[in-house]
């Protein structure tokens, strides 16, 4: 197909083999320039999806271009500034793309919620049988995930020393869960050790 007014149009009017035909073909081209600048294809997908939003919108909305022939560069400049603006959000906010990965499945899932909450209560039991000094450390560092400074002060211990502590206080959890003839990997899953 021919980049021209006429294509121009049968996009404004949603032509469905004009649509598919800009979508492919500018898809391949963009993805190829992108692939060496951005990290991630979800981001790539990202900046793609919204470089078609953006070139469809100002087609609709009854924008032109001088020379209807440049549409490919234009889509390409589009998708450069979208690019930029992508890389400079991440710049700013690095720690969005980790939160982004957190975002809750809001699926009905009763037997996971099920799973989750029996192993909560087992993990609660076998901290409640351990010696006080390894339940606080072991509360402190994984499930409150309290700075290992602040946990050092709390027990006046060196950094170094705290390592052994916390080894020999997971030790004592793994024989407790064992013991409770529960398997202790699940467990430290859990407890993200």
């Amino acid at each position: 197909m021919v980049f021209d007014a006429n294509y121009l149009n049968r996009l404004r009017e949603r032509d469905p083999d004009t649509e598919q035909h800009f979508v492919t073909h500018f898809s391949t081209v963009i993805w190829y320039r992108l692939r060496r600048r951005l990290r991630s294809k979800e981001l790539m997908a990202d900046v793609c999806q919204e470089t078609f939003l953006r070139v469809v919108r100002f087609i609709r909305s009854g924008g032109q271009l001088d020379r209807p022939e440049s549409l490919g560069a234009y889509v390409l400049s589009v998708s450069n500034n979208v690019t930029l603006e992508f890389l400079r959000g991440d710049a700013r906010h690095p720690l969005l793309q980790d939160a982004d990965s957190d975002i809750m499945d809001r699926r009905l899932d009763i037997e996971s919620g099920m799973v989750t909450e029996e192993r909560k209560k087992a993990v609660a039991l076998v901290l409640s049988q351990l010696p006080d000094k390894d339940r606080q450390i072991l509360t402190m560092v994984f499930l409150e995930e309290a700075d290992r400074t602040d946990v050092c002060r709390t027990f006046h211990v060196e950094h170094e020393y705290l390592r052994v502590l916390l080894h020999r206080a997971k030790q004592k959890f793994r024989t407790a869960m064992n013991g409770a003839s529960m398997k202790a990997t699940n467990f430290f899953t859990f407890l993200s050790f």
